[in-house]
């Protein structure tokens, strides 16, 4: 007898998705953040987590993804939309977060998380998409590339 794998739905997160994307968001700190950025607060997902999602799910101007499984969250991503200023006189839109459950990551969850951003972005008329990966997370560097992101500038910096 086999299991029986149910698809994936990508959608916009709900109020009851919040432990969820907590969750997730938790284990992209522990696996990313935690591993890469001594500076990083890797608590902040448990701390501020709640909250910033709830909150993010009404603003407008925020996107709040999930990958669902059977009302299993295995995935997010989080994006915003700057407004155009006189420095940068076009709107643009950044992929703040993105994460996908390592047994999940080879069924082009991530590819569908990023068409549903780049569409939102549409919307929202930004002009530009944009999202920021550590340059020792190779694996992210390539997915981003795969998914249509191009390399642009490199923050440097020292411990003091």
């Amino acid at each position: 007898m086999s299991v029986q794998r149910h698809e994936v739905v990508v959608r916009k997160a709900e109020h009851a998705d919040v432990d969820g994307l907590v969750a997730c968001s938790r284990a992209l700190f522990a696996e990313d953040a935690g591993t890469r950025d001594p500076s990083i607060n890797i608590d902040w997902p448990r701390e501020h987590g709640p909250q910033r999602f709830a909150a993010g799910i009404e603003d407008p101007d925020r996107l709040l993804l999930v990958a669902d499984r059977d009302g299993e969250i295995v995935g997010h991503a989080t994006g915003v939309v700057a407004e155009a200023s006189a420095m940068k006189p076009v709107k643009v839109a950044t992929l703040v977060s993105m994460y996908v459950q390592p047994a999940y990551r080879r069924e082009q969850i991530g590819g569908r998380l990023i068409r549903e951003f780049t569409a939102w972005a549409k919307e929202k008329e930004a002009v530009l998409a944009e999202v920021t990966a550590y340059s020792s997370n190779t694996e992210a560097v390539r997915f981003y590339e795969r998914n249509g992101f191009a390399a642009k500038s490199v923050t440097l910096e020292i411990s003091l």
